[in-house]
């Protein structure tokens, strides 16, 4: 079965190629390095127990040079029997460096085959036609007088090498049947979320707005479904936002233009003859009709305005009372109660301009909801490192269900028909706070007022 027959795809594959590799490439430098170091090992330890042997060899033609007081009438029989337990070759040389006896040759020849002829004095190895040969001094009394030298024959790591490699090869094998095997589903496990995410954008692209990631994926892939379904779901909100503002806009102008369509019509065809009042009232429709077209005009630029903000740092409380007094004429009419409450300076960093057209709005919506009599609260304060305004009335609240949505475009909620209003001036006042790096949140009961609370980062500095 091929790797597509497993679903991995493109990416996938290569995914596993390279994983493959690296297990490959892992397992042959493992079981190099096994083969090396059982072979390094031998070598080692089987050198250490010559080196013993052999030393225990010095030891026993040593005594037996200081008993018989020479090499002349030594018994080295013990020296030669632990050089045949040994399977090797023994010669012993005296202090001149002449055989004094050898088991390869009695007779004491010094060129006795093998025997490593050339070594130093002192503890050394050497080795010639797959041999080797080990010497070390015999002491006596403190002194030196002689050398034993053993020819040993080839080391057995070979031997050893051939009865280890099977089980390297085994253990070698199951690893890479291990790594090949967890290869393919650590392959599975990153593909599949790729997949889900491409399927579900795929989706996404061809219409289907309810197609989303499925699957929490590992990590990072986790996290990039999460992020997918959060755009998407961002993407239906705007849909749903153009549509409905399309259809909001609509409705707006819808009104006016029939009622002008409507008295032309009728002035032209001689219906009705041209009076101050007929011609008023098509004036008010005009003038309804500019209304909506500027509004649209208004929140257009302001949702653009971060591109064009003249920051300064300029004083939020100040701002607040210059505001309510170009407001007063508009509140008095609508017979409103207006109390300004502001302590220390509240410095921000912020376009005055925009800061006086979102307070406006909130005033002249308040003018616009409340009733006569009611009283509005403007406060400004600091705190935790924030400018905090509040514009607080005691108007007739507004329902739950309309609450999450007075910030909307075009938004007027159950009281539009006996309200005028385009519902523009709270989104408009959202885009300015958001532009300015601020936030802006609104809480009402039903019967017990509103209160809009907008909070700006303070700079805590005069302005220059």
């Amino acid at each position: 079965m091929t790797t597509r027959g497993f679903g991995l795809g493109p990416l996938g594959r290569r995914f596993l190629v390279a994983f493959i590799l690296v297990a490959v490439s892992s397992v042959a430098v493992l079981t190099g390095a096994a083969l090396v170091g059982v072979d390094r090992g031998v070598q080692v330890s089987q050198q250490a127990d010559r080196e013993r042997v052999v030393a225990a060899a010095a030891a026993a033609a040593a005594d037996a040079y200081r008993q018989a007081a020479g090499w002349e009438q030594a018994d080295l029989g013990r020296a030669f029997a632990i050089g045949e337990a040994a399977s090797a070759r023994l010669a012993i040389l005296d202090a001149n460096g002449t055989t004094v006896q050898s088991s390869a040759d009695n007779s004491g020849n010094p060129n006795s085959p093998g025997m490593g002829q050339g070594m130093g004095q002192g503890m050394g190895q050497g080795s010639g036609m797959g041999q080797t040969v080990v010497s070390t001094p015999i002491i006596s009394d403190g002194s030196q007088v002689g050398t034993v030298r053993m020819n040993f024959g080839a080391m057995v790591a070979t031997q050893v090498i051939d009865v280890a490699w099977p089980w390297i090869a085994v253990a070698a094998i199951v690893a890479l049947v291990m790594a090949l095997g967890a290869s393919f589903l650590v392959t599975r496990l990153l593909v599949r979320p790729i997949q889900a995410i491409t399927e579900a954008a795929r989706s996404f692209t061809a219409g289907e707005r309810k197609s989303r990631a499925t699957g929490p994926g590992p990590g990072e892939l986790g996290e990039l479904a999460v992020a997918f379904n959060g755009m998407a779901d961002a993407v239906v909100r705007s849909d749903l936002d153009r549509r409905n503002l399309t259809a909001d806009v609509a409705h707006e102008l819808r009104t006016p233009l029939a009622a002008l369509q409507a008295g032309l019509e009728e002035l032209r065809d001689g219906l009705v003859q041209p009076t101050p009042e007929g011609l008023a009232g098509l004036h008010d429709q005009s003038l309804r009709l500019g209304r909506v077209v500027a509004d649209l005009a208004e929140l257009s630029a302001v949702e653009s305005a971060g591109l064009s903000l003249r920051l300064a740092s300029i004083d939020l409380a100040q701002i607040a009372r210059d505001e309510c007094a170009l407001r007063e004429p508009q509140l008095r009419a609508a017979e409103l109660n207006v109390t300004v409450k502001s302590g220390e300076p509240a410095f921000v960093r912020a376009d005055a301009d925009r800061l006086h057209q979102a307070i406006g709005n909130l005033l002249a919506n308040a003018a616009r909801y409340c009733r006569p009599g009611d009283t509005v609260t403007v406060t400004s304060a600091v705190e935790n490192g924030h400018a905090v305004l509040q514009v607080a009335d005691t108007g007739p609240g507004i329902p739950p269900d309309e609450l999450p949505h007075i910030f909307d475009r075009l938004w007027r909620g159950r009281a539009a028909e006996q309200v005028t209003g385009s519902g523009i001036g709270l989104a408009v006042v959202r885009e300015i706070v958001s532009s300015h790096g601020g936030t802006i949140h609104a809480a009402s009961e039903p019967g017990g007022g509103t209160t809009i609370t907008i909070r700006l980062p303070a700079t805590g500095a005069t302005p220059g």
